[in-house]
């Protein structure tokens, strides 16, 4: 057993090595902390690792999904408005929902297929009003949805596409990156996350009004940042005065330098991680696929596997906790699926939202889900040790 496997099995695991650590110190040396000439060189290495014309770092994953949400809101070229409905899986984490809300769109829930555990397409479809304007696909766990046909579906109802991807960094379909589908994609750079600056998110798009946008909403609506001409609000040509122009409701979700620093280091290990973490996932689709009663996640284009999740079916319903417990005394950590069925939690008597009369996946997910993590590094023997546990209980 090696060095990584002996400490246990956890939820996450660091990948930073003296690299990071000395990416840290280059910025205490420096004296400069807050956002800089680092964050700016992470977004131009992040949007060329995937392919995007622009990315825009942010201090978290969350604040990822309010700035892009915002931006589509205030962009004059995309039809959403306040009151309009957008899709959204019955799966996912809070912040993939609060946003929307927060912008007075209306929340129309979607189940999830109960095998890939991303939005089931077919009742996504049949859940589109003439009300409908967006759907903010959610990639979970590392898995991309099936963008071939979820972009039908927008092109064929002049839906607006938006991408959640913070679980799903590195994750493919049709050999394109997963986070580059939608008008704006968004990450998590947070601890738990593939790659990791303390905290972080980014958004990344195409469009270079959204660009402007969201560099404008990450600094308190100001002008500062962007060129002379712009589409936020053209500059006087006085440093001064642009330099405190306020031109959008915005936000201080700016990163500071040392993420920034990080992010550089960590970019260029994307491909060995993406590669180690799906090596993971073999092993465990092998060793777990074929149990009966387990239900894995199946896998859509190329995942980057975040975790692997398991809904316990026949002999193992109803035993999750025993599960949990017997995995927790070899060392091994889980939690349920994300957020489980969101629809159950109290804080949706704060949300507009559209809730369909019976989400069963969703609620397979809820009380019979749960997952482990997954990391860079081989973990054959707990996956293994995973197995055993589960071939016991039954």
């Amino acid at each position: 057993m090696t060095d990584h496997e002996a400490a246990g099995f956890p939820l996450a695991t660091s990948s930073w090595d003296d690299a990071e650590y000395a990416a840290i110190q280059r910025v205490v040396d420096s004296g400069r902390f807050t956002m800089g000439p680092l964050v700016a060189q992470f977004e131009r290495d992040f949007a060329a690792q995937f392919g995007a014309s622009h990315a825009v770092m942010v201090n978290s994953g969350s604040s990822a999904n309010l700035v892009a949400i915002a931006a589509a809101i205030l962009d004059p070229d995309i039809d959403l408005n306040p009151g309009d409905e957008v899709l959204v899986p019955a799966v996912s984490w809070a912040t993939t929902y609060y946003p929307l809300s927060q912008y007075g769109l209306k929340l129309r829930f979607v189940d999830i297929d109960i095998d890939t555990l991303n939005m089931d397409l077919d009742l996504a479809e049949e859940a589109i009003t003439p009300r409908t304007k967006a759907v903010f696909a959610v990639n979970l766990l590392g898995n991309p949805n099936d963008f071939a046909r979820l972009q039908r579906i927008c092109d064929d109802h002049s839906l607006l596409l938006l991408e959640d991807n913070c679980e799903s960094l590195g994750a493919t379909f049709e050999g394109r990156a997963a986070g580059t589908f939608g008008a704006m994609g968004t990450f998590s750079t947070f601890y738990s996350h593939h790659i990791a600056t303390m905290e972080g998110g980014v958004v990344l798009t195409d469009d270079e009004r959204l660009y402007q946008t969201l560099v404008s909403l990450r600094a308190h609506g100001w002008i500062r940042e962007l060129p002379a001409q712009n589409y936020v609000h053209d500059k006087t040509g006085d440093p001064f005065e642009d330099s405190f122009c306020f031109a959008l409701p915005g936000y201080n979700f700016r990163p500071v330098e040392m993420s920034g620093a990080l992010g550089i280091e960590q970019v260029k290990k994307i491909p060995t991680i993406v590669e180690e973490r799906r090596k993971n996932g073999a092993i465990f689709t092998d060793l777990v696929g074929s149990l009966p009663d387990v239900r894995i996640q199946r896998e859509v284009g190329e995942s980057s596997w975040f975790g692997f999740s398991m809904i316990l079916e026949g002999a193992y319903a109803g035993r999750r906790r025993e599960l949990g417990a017997a995995l927790e005394s070899v060392g091994i950590e889980s939690r349920p699926i994300v957020a489980g069925n969101f629809t159950r939690n109290p804080v949706m008597r704060y949300l507009d939202a559209e809730v369909p009369a019976a989400l069963p996946a969703a609620d397979a997910v809820h009380v019979d889900g749960l997952f482990v993590g997954n990391r860079h590094y081989p973990s054959s023997d707990h996956l293994e040790a995973l197995r055993d546990i589960l071939v016991t209980l039954r």
